[in-house]
């Protein structure tokens, strides 16, 4: 034990290694989930970055009350599990449905536009007109019309 405590200076070093990896285990696991409404910002911004362009149809445009949803969804469970994202004022979600092909496959989408509503202008919308879509060229299926600051409404 003498020989151990003689050596302090030795060990201070991984002590404080120690210390720090504790502290950021501590910080990781008290850590606010994120919602669902900064996930799908961060997702619009990525695809708005990385995204090639194509063009697509758009399909319809649906609302639905909040809670009922057009396919089931899987949702996380224990800790990490995703908050109920808040609905816009009047309590209505807006999706609009767009296809589109890239190698020869084609996509059949929706894109939640609920807080996108002034820059969609959606009264000019209508099923059947063309749009640019952008898509992860590593994940074609992982698609936008709309994020903050670009619009692939014609």
């Amino acid at each position: 034990m003498k020989e151990i405590l003689k050596d302090w200076h030795e060990w201070l070093p991984l002590a404080g290694l120690a210390v720090l990896a504790i502290v950021a285990l501590i910080f990781w696991f008290r850590r606010k989930p994120q919602d669902s409404r900064d996930m799908e910002r961060e997702r619009r911004a990525y695809l708005n970055r990385v995204g090639r362009i194509v063009e697509g149809q758009i399909l319809e445009i649906a609302e639905h009350a909040p809670g009922e949803l057009a396919a089931p969804v899987s949702k996380p469970s224990g800790l990490f599990q995703a908050r109920p994202s808040a609905a816009p004022s009047n309590g209505i979600q807006k999706l609009l449905h767009y296809t589109y092909s890239i190698s020869g496959v084609t996509y059949e989408t929706a894109q939640d536009i609920t807080g996108l509503d002034l820059r969609a202008h959606l009264s000019r919308l209508a099923a059947g007109q063309t749009a640019s879509v952008k898509y992860d060229p590593s994940n074609p299926s992982n698609s936008i019309l709309l994020a903050d600051d670009w619009s692939g409404l014609h």
